[in-house]
């Protein structure tokens, strides 16, 4: 998607539910992902078939505005280094404090692109006295109320005029794989184990906008760009915001790559942040290969594998169609197979099917086994066709699209994955009415 969002500004000013309305309206088809530790502060949304991330500042903060202060500083600097767009809220009823003052002095200080919402502006009476808010320095704003909103759409409206759509936001020719997962998994001992091999062949290449380090990879026969988030970029006081940042930079990460390598720890197991990490994976419909590092310091047996592998597919069900290698970036184990089968994965996601094949193996499956009647209603599959996104999507046209289940969606995604191979990728199906 290459699109970060973060909606800024002081305490109780209506962050949070402007976010939740923006991540949960019905245009925006969106699924939010929970937070590292709490809940629901970054999510996946679609507007006008533009995608993009957004992250709730507010959720990392708490307490009162004085004792706070400092902390909002802080957060809105790393939110600033991380995203693409900010939303500014501010509260239309209260008019600017001096905490508004601060956070906007920030911002106008950035070279990024700033949306200024004045909530609580739900009446023609309100909007009047919002005249003020011009003296921040951001020129227009957008009057809204995040309760019932109203407003909203313009703003969104505004915001990703100027995104790119999702079938052309990933123009690059050289694959771009990511190596993500917790803090200590060892992503920087995989990735020194990589580059440790044949320096020579390594060159840097220049960092997109949000210093994501890109290095071209060349040896043993591959070539692509290893896009590198572990331990990079030590910025000052980052410890007191070490989960809001590595948040940002995770969403950031998953954004620039078209295959994530998700590293666990074999010694901790499959965690939650692991799921996290995971469903961010798939709703940015991105490659995926899971890595069990570490796997040199487990006791194993015959069934060691099976039964990792199982606890792992078991936790990302129904998305099971997954790679699970197990390696050590210590002894160098598996680690060239890791590259081998992100490059299926990746090749995988850029798999084109045309419209005749996929029908002459997909209608004869549908006419064998057809969706379930609802209400007394037979529904009728005739054709399908795969869509012209970036990453795997299939359209199937019918009488009564708004009746077919999920199970039955999902049975026809097994039947895709088995007769075309999508390992590693995950697949959207729409029914459409023909």
């Amino acid at each position: 998607m290459g699109n970060l969002v973060a909606v800024i500004g002081r305490p109780n000013v209506g962050k949070s539910t402007l976010f939740n309305r923006i991540t949960q309206s019905r245009k925006a088809i969106v699924d939010p992902v929970s937070g590292v530790t709490r809940d629901r502060h970054y999510g996946t949304a679609d507007w006008n078939g533009k995608s993009f991330n957004i992250v709730d500042t507010g959720g990392y903060i708490s307490g009162s505005d004085d004792v706070f202060e400092e902390q909002i500083r802080r957060q809105v600097k790393i939110a600033l280094g991380e995203c693409d767009k900010v939303i500014f809220v501010v509260d239309g009823t209260a008019g600017i404090t001096d905490l508004d003052e601060m956070v906007a002095r920030i911002l106008r200080k950035s070279n990024r692109k700033i949306y200024l919402a004045v909530n609580k502006t739900d009446t023609p009476d309100k909007a009047l006295y919002t005249a003020e808010f011009y003296s921040l320095g951001f020129g227009d704003f957008f009057p809204i109320s995040a309760i019932n909103g109203s407003g909203t759409g313009e703003l969104l409206d505004a915001l990703v005029m100027d995104m790119p759509n999702d079938d052309d936001s990933e123009k690059e020719k050289l694959p771009k794989i990511t190596i993500v997962g917790r803090p200590n998994v060892g992503k920087s001992s995989f990735l020194n184990a990589l580059m440790g091999e044949d320096r020579h062949v390594v060159t840097p290449i220049a960092g997109t906008t949000r210093d994501a380090i890109h290095t071209r990879f060349t040896s043993f026969g591959f070539d692509f760009l290893l896009v590198d988030t572990a331990g990079l970029r030590k910025k000052s006081k980052v410890k007191e915001d070490l989960e809001f940042y590595s948040v940002m930079r995770t969403i950031s990460a998953i954004e620039d790559s078209d295959v994530c390598i998700l590293m666990i720890d074999a010694t901790e197991g499959f965690e939650s942040q692991d799921m996290n990490i995971f469903s961010l994976i798939q709703k940015n419909h991105k490659g995926l290969v899971v890595l069990v590092n570490k796997w040199d310091l487990v006791e194993k047996d015959q069934h060691t594998v099976d039964v990792f592998k199982d606890a792992i597919l078991k936790r990302t069900s129904p998305f099971k169609d997954i790679p699970i290698l197990f390696v050590s970036a210590i002894t160098k184990q598996r680690l060239l197979k890791a590259l081998e089968t992100a490059m299926e994965v990746y090749k995988n996601r850029s798999l084109r099917i045309p419209a005749r094949k996929l029908n002459d193996y997909i209608l004869p499956i549908i006419e064998k086994q057809p969706p379930p009647s609802m209400k007394g209603k037979y529904i009728q599959i005739k054709f399908a066709t795969q869509l012209p996104t970036y990453y795997p999507s299939f359209a199937f046209f019918c009488n009564l699209p708004q009746y077919v289940k999920e199970s039955y969606q999902r049975f026809l995604e097994n039947k895709l994955r088995e007769g075309f191979g999508f390992t590693g990728v995950p697949i959207e199906i729409y029914f459409r009415k023909k």
